[in-house]
């Protein structure tokens, strides 16, 4: 599976994304759009999202935001204001799927920052949204979220973090930074999505780990209280994180939601085989 990249115009630049598609010669099967974590990328997905695509015998395309893995770094005097996340969703995300010829409904699936970002996208119904998925979404911040976060500072600067986020960004300082700095904004703490939930239409599962320690339960079920067509999956023995810690339940739940509203219809649009 080869990674690929595409130059979109973004505010006052051009940037350069990392993208990888999955199944792509699937011409008339479903599109599930991976979204990363707040330090994700493509290669941090690993093998998880072939898995996935091949139990729903859907078409993937991972990539990874600017800032993150081979996509543009983050200019290092640049600090993300706090509606970073709805810039994702609407203005990254859509030049992406303009640019790549995603012009029918696609299915997200995202987890942490991307899970939320999942969640703005499919609030907007013009974006096309079948579906979603959303691992340990944030809607709001919570305590134990800033708490983690600043203990990820100190693996960062003390720890071997940084030298783990090496093997999967070409600059680990524009990832962490620019996701932490952000998430630790004084101003960030009055960060919230809760208004625009409601808006979304489509049918939705929002998993969370029970030991996640990045979000508790208030998160999942918070967006089931505004968004009544959401179906929840509370796993045990499982942190912030369930494509890693419980796959083979996360893919089996993921399926059985997904399946049945993934009929198989018209190509989103001609994609590289």
């Amino acid at each position: 599976m080869t990674v690929e990249f595409v130059e979109l115009a973004w505010r006052d630049r051009r940037v350069r994304i990392e993208h990888q598609w999955l199944r792509a010669g699937g011409a008339s099967a479903a599109t599930l759009v991976f979204l990363h974590e707040g330090l994700g990328s493509v290669a941090m997905w690993k093998d998880f999202p072939l898995r996935l695509c091949d139990a729903l015998g859907c078409r993937g395309l991972l990539y990874s935001r600017p800032g993150y893995g081979r996509s543009t770094p983050r200019p290092a005097a640049e600090r993300w204001a706090p509606d970073f996340m709805h810039r994702q969703a609407h203005e990254v995300l859509p030049a992406l799927r303009a640019a790549l010829g995603l012009t029918q409904p696609v299915w997200l699936f995202g987890h942490s920052d991307g899970g939320s970002i999942a969640l703005l996208h499919a609030a907007a119904p013009a974006q096309g949204v079948a579906g979603a998925v959303v691992l340990a979404p944030h809607i709001l911040v919570e305590d134990c979220s800033v708490r983690s976060i600043e203990q990820a500072g100190l693996d960062y600067t003390q720890g071997g973090l940084r030298q783990r986020l090496a093997a999967y960004h070409d600059d680990p300082d524009s990832a962490f930074w620019g996701w932490s700095q952000a998430w630790l904004d004084r101003r960030f703490r009055e960060w919230s999505i809760t208004a625009e939930l409601a808006a979304i239409a489509c049918p939705l599962l929002a998993v969370q780990g029970l030991d996640d320690v990045y979000g508790t339960l208030a998160q999942i079920r918070g967006i089931a209280a505004r968004v009544p067509q959401t179906r929840l999956l509370e796993l045990p023995d499982c942190g912030h994180s369930p494509q890693r810690d419980r796959p083979e339940a996360l893919i089996a739940a993921v399926a059985e939601f997904c399946l049945p509203h993934m009929t198989a219809g018209a190509p989103d649009a001609e994609l590289p085989g």
